[in-house]
């Protein structure tokens, strides 16, 4: 979408501010809406011949506002601009991206103050600035040339969405005022051949992966098998359980979400995440340290997870670092998580692949690698990228590696770490535990 004179010329201004008139508006109220909504009506009967109507959504994911941003960022000829609402209010923003190799600057029209059309479908998105004395506040509208032609485009919507979160991540994080919800793309995805994973365990993950996603789903109506499934992975911090998770939003034929469970998580938040979860269906949804959840809001979670569609086209991954913590509910049921997997410390063998997977030989020769993995049991996969890194920042500097000594130092921190004895010898001016 082109911004151009002949274009602004043809869009026109739904309310020009009149000083005169200024005392009497603010004390409209319901009028003032009022001629904002027939404003917005007659513009778009102006330009398309056709009268549209307000609706009303209750919905709470209201993907569509996402969609129209990409369309405005991108100059999508699919939207076009109607109006504006307020004549001194912005026409333009400006948009950052910083997904590529170097950040870039964008401008683009203003998704608030801006009435837009979808004319192919016959709908049309307006956020109208409403204002008070403490400041600006928005309201979202949706018009529509009927009820079929919406329907239509919200089934579009969801569709496209699905499509574009493709080898993305939607993120969702519990925080003080609400879930916050956010879409990641995968800069590097990670193949399962990378998976640093007992084999067993790994074909079994991926397996229940491919099943689930398989086109006509005919393993599930075959044997008469709930299309939705759940697995728990457990174990100690940094063992792979994330690369594990990089995984398969980077390989399935579907779309991936990550919930951040946090202290903040209550009951809307468990709805607004499954409501759009079976949005994207069939997909995966990942749930971070499920250990978390708040005491009070278990039970509506257990209730949900039980709902005869709240999972349908779900499959569901829990993650946690301490099993212990974990509600026997959710593994004493069936419908909740059907199989759980520790994800324990890598083995000798786990270490090698990883090392070599690394790189490790450039700083440490063949040989050196297989003795970094010998020596380095009780390492986690976390603690074998930290000695990665630490080899090479020497291999740097000095042009070779000790990895014996740096596996040494490393462990001594480990113990200091797990003794909560950071302190040899108090009173010598450093802070740590003693």
């Amino acid at each position: 979408m082109n911004i151009d004179k002949e274009q602004l010329n043809h869009n026109r201004v739904i309310y020009s501010y009149e000083e005169q008139q200024d005392s009497q508006i603010r004390n409209e109220g319901y009028a003032i809406y009022a001629r904002l909504i027939r404003g917005i009506i007659e513009a778009l009967g102006n330009r398309y011949g056709v009268r549209y109507e307000l609706y009303a959504s209750d919905d709470p994911n209201s993907e569509y506002w996402d969609l129209l941003k990409e369309d405005l960022q991108s100059n999508s000829t699919d939207v076009e601009l109607v109006a504006r609402i307020f004549e001194d209010l912005e026409l333009r923003t400006l948009h950052y991206e910083d997904d590529g190799d170097a950040p870039t600057y964008g401008v683009h029209y203003s998704i608030r103050n801006n009435v837009f059309a979808y004319p192919q479908w016959g709908v049309a998105l307006v956020r109208i600035p409403f204002f008070r004395e403490n400041g600006i506040y928005n309201e979202d509208f949706v018009f529509a040339t009927g009820e079929e032609e919406l329907k239509r485009f919200l089934g579009s919507v969801r569709e496209r969405e699905r499509q574009q979160n493709m080898k993305k991540v939607t993120v969702y994080t519990d925080a003080r005022n609400g879930s916050d919800r956010h879409v990641e793309s995968i800069t590097r995805s990670v193949g399962r051949d990378e998976v640093v994973l007992s084999p067993q365990i790994k074909q079994d993950i991926f397996r229940s992966l491919d099943q689930f996603f398989e086109a006509d789903r005919s393993f599930y109506r075959d044997y008469d098998i709930p299309y939705k499934r759940g697995i728990l992975l457990y174990g100690h911090p940094g063992n792979g359980k994330t690369t594990l998770v990089k995984s398969i939003a980077g390989s399935i034929p579907g779309p991936a979400a990550y919930w951040q469970i946090t202290e903040y998580t209550n009951s809307e938040s468990v709805r607004e995440v499954f409501e759009a979860a079976k949005r994207l269906a069939p997909m995966v949804l990942i749930i971070e340290d499920i250990d978390s959840m708040p005491d009070e809001v278990r039970s509506f979670f257990l209730n949900t997870l039980d709902g005869a569609t709240s999972k349908e086209g779900i499959f569901l991954i829990g993650t946690t670092n301490y099993p212990e913590k974990i509600d026997p509910g959710l593994m004493n049921r069936a419908g909740r998580f059907d199989r759980a997997y520790e994800i324990p410390l890598p083995d000798e063998g786990l270490r090698l692949q990883y090392l070599n997977q690394r790189g490790f030989a450039v700083f440490a020769g063949e040989e050196g690698t297989l003795e970094a993995a010998r020596l380095t049991d009780t390492f986690s996969l976390a603690q074998l990228g930290e000695l990665y890194v630490s080899a090479a920042l020497e291999w740097h500097q000095n042009g070779q590696t000790d990895i014996v000594q740096i596996i040494q130092s490393m462990r001594g921190e480990l113990d200091k770490s797990h003794k909560h004895n950071w302190l040899a010898q108090p009173g010598k001016g450093r802070a740590g535990f003693y």
